[in-house]
């Protein structure tokens, strides 16, 4: 039997490490004590529990329209951001255009949460808007950070693509829009749709910044675990985390599913094609 190498159990001890602490989770949120160290039985009451926790399910409610918005308008900003930037090379002010939108990757949260307090208290005293911070503000600052990572994603993909193709259509008689999204859109589908994943989960996952432009009539999820567990764990985060954990594997389940389809229909197609020109 040939025995696996170094590469394999180092892989193996790296998925261990990554993954183990997940099951633990999941198996202790069907743990029957209200001690969340100590096995008492199998039990889904914690379950039931949740459900009737109207403020983890409001806050549940808020973060997800929060994430879903700030998601939609990060992917439009930062597609549009990423096409500057890859797409027209001789401008001035390149560099520092290129600069100020991957700014937020490596800034703290703690600036970003404080400076972003800071432009909408200011506002508010200029112009009278915002008037009270809550889902809109929180949405505005999400959607500023989530930007960043959708412009890198989109950016790294928009490199890759073959000028070649889009030259030929417009040489045919497509105009720049339809060329855009008949022929540039479906290649880039893929880096769209892994930015708008990663958008909506940095949004979901995000409590600094959120509690910097956060107001009284908007509490998101992270903000209620992260007060409850400082007077201590409650099994229902156990079942909460549980049930983050399976929606975000079958969305990225679905997400992988989709554009594998949609990439094996895409090579059917120019195989069809190139037979028939043929």
């Amino acid at each position: 039997m040939r025995k696996p190498s170094f590469t394999t159990l180092m892989l193996i001890a790296g998925l261990v490490f990554l993954y183990l602490p997940m099951i633990i989770l999941v198996i202790y949120s069907f743990n029957s004590s209200r001690l969340v160290t100590v096995w008492a039985g199998f039990s889904a009451r914690w379950y039931v529990e949740l459900f009737r926790d109207q403020q983890i399910l409001s806050a549940v409610w808020t973060s997800l329209r929060i994430a879903f918005f700030s998601a939609s308008m990060a992917v439009c900003l930062g597609t549009l951001a990423a096409f500057v930037m890859v797409r027209f090379t001789r401008f001035r002010g390149k560099t520092a255009l290129s600069s100020m939108v991957t700014a937020p990757l490596v800034m703290p949260e703690v600036i970003t949460g404080l400076s972003l307090l800071l432009l909408f208290v200011h506002m508010a005293q200029t112009i009278g808007w915002p008037t009270d911070r809550g889902m809109v503000t929180i949405w505005i600052a999400h959607t500023t950070f989530c930007s960043a990572y959708v412009a890198v994603v989109v950016a790294s993909r928009l490199r890759e693509v073959d000028l070649s193709i889009e030259e030929a259509a417009m040489d045919l008689g497509a105009r720049p829009v339809r060329t855009f999204f008949q022929i540039t859109l479906p290649v880039i589908a893929p880096a769209l749709a892994a930015g708008w994943l990663l958008a909506f989960t940095l949004s979901l996952d995000d409590l600094v910044i959120a509690s910097f432009v956060s107001g009284p009539g908007a509490t998101t999820l992270p903000m209620v675990v992260f007060s409850s567990v400082r007077l201590g764990v409650s099994p229902k985060i156990n079942a909460l985390a549980t049930l983050i954990i399976l929606a975000v594997s079958l969305a990225t389940f679905l997400a992988w599913y989709l554009m594998r389809r949609s990439e094996a229909r895409r090579r059917q197609a120019m195989l069809q094609d190139m037979t028939a020109g043929r």
